[in-house]
C-alpha cells in the first residue's frame, strides 16, 4: 500500500515543482522521517499534500486508501483564505482539537512535513521562509505537538527555528 501511495502522489503532483525540485523530493524527505513509524504514516506521508494542491478529493482517497488515511490528509490540508495566516489558523485550530487515538497520525506527519520543509530551508538558504516558519512556530507547536507522539521532530525544529538567521530578501 506504501508503493500505491507514492505512485497515486507522484501521479496527482505531476510536473509540481518544490523551489528547484521535482515534487518528490519532498515528499521523500517527509516519508523518510516517516518510515520509523510504520506504513501508515508513510502513506498519510506521501498523500498528504495530494487534496491541497491537486485536484484529487478527500472522496478519492477514503475510496483508495480508506477512511483513516482520508482524515488525516484532510486534517492537514489548507482550507482557503486571504492569506497564509487566515490559512494556517484553520488548519491548526483544526490540528489542535485532534484528541488521543488513530488521527493523531496526522500530527505525526504534519511534524515531518514540517521540518523537512524546515531543513530544505537551511539547505537551500531560504532565509526568508525560515523567517515565516520562524514566526509560525509558536502557534504550530501549540497546535500540533502531542507529548512523545515524535519527540526527535520536535527537538529538531525547535533547535532549527531558534537559530534561524534573521530574514532577507532571498527567501
Amino acid at each position: 500500500m506504501v508503493d500505491e501511495a507514492r505512485k497515486f502522489a507522484l501521479a496527482a503532483h505531476g510536473s509540481q515543482r518544490y523551489g528547484d525540485r521535482p515534487y518528490s523530493f519532498h515528499l521523500e524527505a517527509v516519508v523518510r522521517l516517516l518510515s520509523p513509524y510504520g506504513p501508515e504514516a508513510q502513506i498519510v506521508g506521501y498523500l498528504h499534500d495530494v487534496v491541497e494542491d491537486t485536484e484529487v478529493t478527500v472522496g478519492e482517497l477514503r475510496d483508495h486508501f480508506g477512511p483513516l488515511v482520508a482524515e488525516c490528509v484532510s486534517l492537514l490540508t489548507d482550507s482557503p483564505g486571504r492569506s497564509r495566516a487566515e490559512r494556517k489558523a484553520k488548519t491548526y485550530a483544526r490540528l489542535a482539537g485532534v484528541a488521543a487515538g488513530p488521527a493523531e497520525l496526522a500530527l505525526l506527519v504534519k511534524a515531518a512535513d514540517r521540518l523537512a520543509n524546515v531543513r530544505t530551508c537551511v539547505l537551500d538558504d531560504r532565509r526568508g521562509l525560515l523567517a515565516v516558519y520562524r514566526g509560525e512556530h509558536r502557534s504550530f507547536r501549540r497546535a500540533a505537538y502531542r507529548e512523545g507522539l515524535c519527540e526527535p521532530f520536535w527537538v529538531e525544529l525547535d533547535a532549527l527555528l531558534a537559530t534561524a538567521p534573521a530574514s532577507d530578501d532571498r527567501g
